[in-house]
């Protein structure tokens, strides 16, 4: 018998953390717009939770930087401004370079580019069929599987609230776009990055594809 333990307590994600992750996918869908007011009986009732939990869960995001308390006016769903679009891509770039970096260290590239390259053809099939909602989530999709890859709990954690923003900045980012979309070849680079064990042109071309989005996202944000 070896030492692993199969019956052992289990862990059970609590009711504010179900919460806050109702709200963030809210956030990034849209569901809860950009400037919304967040009415904490309503959305109580809606959750079908008390304003215990709830109160916890918006703390949480408050903290995240997802909503901001204005005193007196109440809780509101945060508008990205040019500067917020900036410092996304920047964090983000920090989170990703890291992820891949790592992900040569413990030598996983290989794995990691075929991970990816499945992601890649959902991504070129939407891009096929002109569906903007659909490269949009492929393209989170790969950027979270990146950093998942890597293996680090915290890399994973910090990258999830930034994904949040990203995607609320997304359909400005994909009005950017012309068709046959960029982002497939875009991506096709990195995967072919990590599947020649280039570590050093991963990183050149996640750096690129981080200023190339805030570039063109830029011109649809809020003026700070």
């Amino acid at each position: 018998m070896t030492g692993e333990r199969f019956i052992a307590p289990v862990n059970r994600e609590s009711t504010p953390s179900i919460i806050a992750r109702k709200l963030r996918e809210a956030i990034a869908h849209g569901e809860l717009a950009p400037g919304a007011q967040l009415g904490e009986a309503e959305l109580a009732r809606e959750l079908g939770v008390s304003r215990g939990p709830l109160r916890e869960a918006t703390q949480r995001l408050t903290q995240e930087g997802l909503l901001v308390s204005i005193r007196n006016r109440g809780l509101f769903v945060i508008e990205l401004t040019e500067e917020d679009v900036h410092d996304i891509y920047l964090a983000r770039t920090a989170v990703e370079r890291v992820a891949a970096a790592e992900i040569f260290r413990r030598g996983d590239h290989a794995a990691a580019g075929q991970r990816l390259a499945e992601i890649i053809e959902t991504m070129a099939r939407a891009s096929d069929q002109q569906d903007k909602a659909m490269i949009g989530t492929a393209d989170l999709e790969f950027h979270e599987a990146l950093v998942q890859i890597s293996g680090s709990r915290r890399l994973v954690r910090m990258h999830e609230t930034l994904l949040t923003e990203t995607r609320m900045c997304l359909t400005a980012l994909g009005d950017t776009y012309s068709a046959p979309d960029q982002r497939v070849p875009e991506h096709n680079e990195i995967v072919d990055g990590f599947r020649t064990g280039d570590g050093a042109r991963v990183d050149r071309l996640l750096v690129a594809h981080m200023r190339d989005a805030v570039t063109r996202l830029a011109a649809h944000a809020t003026p700070a």
